[in-house]
């Protein structure tokens, strides 16, 4: 297609391949600017019906104007090709980013600022993404986030059955043959779509706005945490555990977060779409004030209301492992209270102690982990040469200035004492690494879960 002209379209180069198409890079010879010329493909655009109705709502995505949203200019066919222009837009993914570890925390809430606020736009405006995700955000060299393919998702339809006529009615259920299929050939696009997925649309029921609240909860969790939150062996794995599976609470990813960003994740992620946020106006609005509290270190007060949905849903995340301990705390206190009533013991006084005594045990056995590996890191922090301290899940990395046996071995010693004292969870891993080249350790400091910077790395050369 290199040098090929598609109407006033001259190809000048390629841009990326994906599901749906080829996108090239192409120069508009009638109004002399450059654009990005996507070519769809022959599979999502010979059904008649199919066509129609997709032609019908990329068209009405044309009238939404907002920064945050790449411009689609024209939708159009040349000889049986159809072909949308759309605004060429210099800069990467936030898949790229999240890769190559280039978003740090207050970085990521000003992109998912900016793509909520893109997103409420066109919510505005009747149209549903349907496929927000990292690779359909793009963020420019000066830090403009913008949010590309509006109103095209109705081309992953092959991937549902019982399709309705021209007319519209609800969507159809997926079929979980044809999305095998179909992985097996586009694995990087469906894959990845179907990891974004809200629940509504892994169960093949017809979506809303709250669906794309949805996908972008997952995009923000994976900004945040560097990876999703939701995965599987096999795309029917992923999809049941979108269905039906909690989320790890952010905090036991990435330590030192504030409180609200798990809130406005949580909230995000519900599975039932009456329990996330109504629209994205109320989104943004929570994220500033996420923003807020990240900038001044000041946390906003919650509502008793969302403190005790929050505190209702991160019982719901605990693993049966997790259960263990604060069950039997829980089945002990019941034992101590019915003996007191079988002596007579009882009293509302008594009953109220008894209360916070019991909840005061059941958070310091919950935060364990989190209190443990804090101490951990403030210990390692006072050893000499010690440079940078990051936790990714159950691993943690001491970065030092030059690795000497009596560092791997106090390390090891303060991390074994942390192994020992933990009631409960995967013990942790511990390593400890020198010379690192200025690329990697600027990626590990930009990465989630760092615990501790010296002050001369974190100033710089």
């Amino acid at each position: 297609m290199i040098g090929r002209k598609i109407k006033h379209y001259e190809i000048e180069g390629t841009l990326g391949k994906g599901g749906m198409g080829v996108v090239y890079r192409a120069r508009d010879s009638r109004l002399e600017r450059h654009v990005a010329l996507k070519l769809l493909s022959d599979e999502f655009t010979t059904d008649r019906h199919r066509h129609a109705r997709f032609l019908q709502e990329a068209r009405a995505a044309c009238a939404v104007n907002h920064p945050a949203i790449a411009q689609i200019y024209e939708i159009d066919e040349d000889d049986g090709v159809v072909f949308i222009a759309m605004e060429l837009i210099d800069g990467r993914t936030v898949r790229e980013l999240i890769v190559d570890r280039e978003l740090d925390l207050l970085g990521s809430v000003e992109v998912a600022i900016q793509v909520a606020k893109g997103l409420a736009k066109a919510h505005e405006a009747g149209i549903v993404h349907r496929d927000v995700k990292a690779d359909n955000i793009m963020v420019t060299r000066d830090g403009h986030a913008k949010i590309l393919d509006f109103g095209l998702a109705k081309l992953l339809d092959p991937l549902r059955r019982g399709q309705q006529a021209e007319g519209g009615g609800a969507d159809g259920e997926l079929d979980p043959a044809l999305v095998e299929t179909v992985a097996e050939t586009q694995v990087g696009t469906v894959l990845g779509t179907i990891s974004y997925m809200s629940p509504e649309q892994a169960r093949g029921q017809a979506v809303d706005q709250r669906s794309d609240i949805f996908s972008f909860g997952v995009v923000l969790y994976e900004m945040v945490a560097g990876q999703l939150p939701f995965s599987g062996s096999s795309p029917l794995d992923t999809m049941h555990a979108i269905a039906f599976d909690e989320t790890r609470p952010l905090t036991t990813i990435r330590a030192n977060l504030p409180p609200g960003l798990q809130r406005v994740t949580s909230r995000c992620l519900r599975k039932r779409p009456e329990d996330r946020y109504p629209d994205a106006h109320k989104l943004v609005d929570e994220l500033q004030s996420v923003q807020r509290e990240i900038e001044t270190g000041i946390s906003a007060r919650v509502p008793i209301g969302d403190q005790i949905r929050e505190g209702l849903q991160s019982l719901r995340d605990l693993t049966p492992s997790e259960w263990a301990l604060p069950g039997a705390i829980g089945v002990i206190g019941l034992l101590i209270l019915l003996l007191l009533f079988w002596r007579g013991d009882f009293s509302l006084s008594g009953l109220l102690l008894f209360g916070v005594i019991l909840l005061f045990v059941f958070r310091r056995v919950k935060n364990r982990r989190q209190h443990l590996i804090k101490r951990f890191s403030e210990k390692v922090a006072k050893l000499e040469g010690v440079r940078i301290i990051a936790r990714d899940g159950n691993r943690v990395v001491v970065v030092v200035d030059r690795a000497v046996a009596k560092t791997y071995v106090r390390v090891n010693a303060l991390m074994d004492q942390v192994n020992s004292r933990m009631f409960y969870g995967e013990p942790f891993d511990v390593s400890v690494r020198d010379g690192l080249d200025p690329e990697d350790e600027r990626k590990l400091l930009h990465g989630p879960g760092v615990t501790f910077v010296r002050q001369d790395v974190l100033e710089g050369p």
